[in-house]
């Protein structure tokens, strides 16, 4: 389950084209490190970069499914494929 203390990756600031780099390695980490719930923080303006990190999310093959946090819609939630 995401939480607080779940690790996230803050594309503040970032360009479309290192943001998809710096979520591969982001999954890459987290999945080594066997942590199943991981958190994206894309910001809420007009939705580029949000559109983005979907986009590259549903084409990564460790990625088992991934949403907008309810209660933050700059932040979207994923659940990675961990081997157990």
């Amino acid at each position: 389950m995401f939480s607080s203390k779940s690790p996230t990756l803050n594309l503040h600031g970032e360009t479309r084209d290192t943001s998809v780099f710096l979520i591969q390695d982001f999954i890459q980490d987290n999945i080594k490190l066997g942590i199943k719930y991981v958190g994206i923080i894309h910001g809420r303006s007009s939705d580029i970069l949000k559109n983005k990190v979907h986009e590259v999310l549903k084409s990564n093959k460790y990625v088992d499914s991934y949403k907008v946090d309810i209660f933050n819609p700059g932040v979207t939630i994923i659940k990675l494929k961990i081997s157990q």
